[in-house]
């Protein structure tokens, strides 16, 4: 599929968003430290946790606001909101002024503008593509996270602590951009909107979730991408926790690579093959049936990440970091535009929200993982992370490809097959 044949709606959503995670992907890894060096410890980590939590369920208030209306209106407003917030955090940041209070207020109302906006872009991806074109679409997107964040990381690392100010100046620009370039080229195709069915329109909210709660398949996805993202997620908790308190540090010449720098090693590897490689890999997936792609994808995914798991071995780490890799571009392109298939026309913002449960809940699996980790040792970790990914794969894909008038039977065979292959 050639840059041309892309909709308009999908090109407008690349673009943007490259330019606007890159440059908050400089700044937002940041926000721990700098609570913490501003306030506490403890306080960063409760105001952390707050914002994750509201973000979650301002994010379910965002999905119900884009099925009732105008995702185009609700991503005006919504951006512009956030731009406003991102200019009072760089104004609290001058010298003369420092006001953490109205920088802490700014970042809450960011969380919030950037939560209610979320769905309503998601489902417009969706509304602009096709059944055929969707695994293309979020093969591209995947790719263009990646290299955004990668550049993102790189500013970060060079700008933050001598150059604030600048990098957030350079935010608030980027972010009123945004409003503008939606106003110009975005169009609105969604014209299946949800109606209200009840006059209250907090009973209206819940009773338009229960309906995606109920889609079993649906709900299996997203409970089986929870599980299968938390492997990925606990790289940055677990894993990186134990190589910073076990790795033998390794000398090649004057450079010294220790636990930290392992990690930073295995997120910098994951991110340059997904650069690198995610175009070819689609290509030579799309030869094959992919149901069976995204089940071997998944399978080597999890073999990947259960020996990264515990392996203390830099060649170990740096050869299972490569599998898993692989294994989530093979898998990862599928997942999305089945998933993506599955949400109903009118009600594409809500189970575009709904379906962020995955990402909330790997998160805080991943976390959990630290402690958990107090308790056993580290190949015991494996077969946890392992036991995991398998809960994972079977319900991602029987929820995508096993119809419910299908023999259990087949399902059994299905787990049975996947743990045949983690044991091998």
């Amino acid at each position: 599929m050639n840059w041309k044949d892309y909709p308009q709606n999908i090109k407008v959503r690349l673009i943007t968003s490259f330019f606007n995670r890159a440059v908050s992907s400089a700044v937002m890894p940041f926000m721990a430290l700098f609570f913490a060096l501003e306030m506490s410890k403890v306080w960063a980590g409760i105001f952390l946790v707050f914002t994750v939590i509201i973000s979650f369920f301002i994010n379910l208030i965002g999905g119900y606001i884009s099925d009732r209306f105008p995702r185009k209106k609700v991503l005006l407003s919504t951006s512009s909101l956030s731009a406003v917030m991102f200019l009072l955090m760089t104004i609290s940041l001058i010298p003369v002024n420092n006001v953490i209070w109205l920088f802490a207020i700014a970042y809450v109302g960011f969380v919030i503008t950037s939560s209610l906006g979320r769905p309503a872009m998601h489902a417009i991806i969706i509304d602009s593509t096709t059944p055929e074109n969707r695994k293309a679409v979020y093969a591209i997107d995947y790719w263009m996270i990646n290299l955004s964040m990668a550049i993102g990381a790189a500013l970060g690392g060079l700008l933050y602590v001598n150059h604030q100010i600048e990098l957030f100046v350079l935010l608030s620009v980027t972010s009123a951009i945004l409003p503008i370039s939606y106003k110009i080229w975005l169009i609105d195709e969604h014209t299946n909107r949800l109606e209200k069915q009840h006059q209250n329109v907090f009973i209206d909210l819940i009773q338009n979730y229960k309906v995606a709660f109920q889609d079993r398949p649906f709900v299996k996805v997203v409970v089986g991408s929870m599980f299968i993202f938390a492997a990925e997620f606990s790289l940055n908790s677990y894993i990186g926790v134990r190589l910073a308190e076990t790795f033998k540090t390794v000398n090649i010449g004057d450079f010294d690579i220790g636990g930290v720098r392992m990690l930073s090693i295995l997120n910098i590897e994951n991110m340059l093959l997904v650069v690198c490689l995610t175009f070819f890999i689609t290509k030579f997936t799309d030869r094959f049936n992919k149901q069976k792609m995204m089940l071997v994808g998944l399978i080597i995914y999890g073999i990947g990440y259960v020996t990264i798991t515990s392996a203390n071995s830099w060649y170990l780490l740096i050869i299972f970091g490569f599998i898993a890799t692989m294994g989530e571009l093979i898998y990862s392109p599928i997942r999305n535009a089945e998933q993506a298939n599955m949400m109903p026309t009118d009600k594409r913002g809500s189970y575009s929200a709904f379906s962020n449960l995955s990402f909330s809940g790997a998160d805080l699996i991943a976390r959990s993982t630290i402690i958990i980790g107090a308790f056993l040792i580290p190949t015991m970790m494996s077969v946890y992370i392992g036991v995991i990914l398998m809960i994972g794969i079977f319900l991602v894909y029987t929820g995508l490809f096993v119809k419910s008038s299908q023999p259990l039977l087949n399902k059994k065979a299905i787990l049975t097959t996947t743990m045949k292959m983690f044991i091998k």
